[in-house]
């Protein structure tokens, strides 16, 4: 199953619901040019990534691969927060550290509420 994902715009946050396994690089490096897009779409300054149903299965260096990637492609005039689950949080983590090391303005949560209020600051 690759990773489906869904949007909702509410005035500059986008909200991205993705659910599934990110089976492949490739897969996951869809996922985010489909994010990109639509930041580029709605000229959304705050992303929030519901990440709570997505699998992560790709290895270490796979992740710093999408992290350098999406580094290279993202805009910097925004932040994202991305909430995964328990079991992904050491994999999001280091994703996080990896981004953020490359100039993005990105955190991982295990909460939603968590995640918006840091977006809101």
């Amino acid at each position: 199953m690759a990773i489906n994902v869904e949007f909702k715009q509410e005035n500059n946050l986008l909200r991205v619901t993705a659910k599934g396994i990110d089976e492949s690089l490739e897969h996951v490096k869809e996922y985010g040019l489909k994010v990109l897009n639509e930041v580029n779409s709605f000229h959304c300054t705050r992303v929030l990534c519901n990440e709570l149903d997505l699998k992560y299965s790709i290895p270490t260096f796979d992740i710093y691969e999408y992290a350098k990637f999406l580094s290279e492609n993202a805009p910097r005039i925004g932040k994202a927060a991305v909430v995964c689950s328990s079991e992904g949080i050491s994999d999001a983590r280091f994703w996080e550290t990896v981004s953020v090391n490359r100039g993005l303005t990105v955190k991982v949560f295990n909460e939603i509420n968590e995640a918006e209020a840091w977006l809101a600051k």
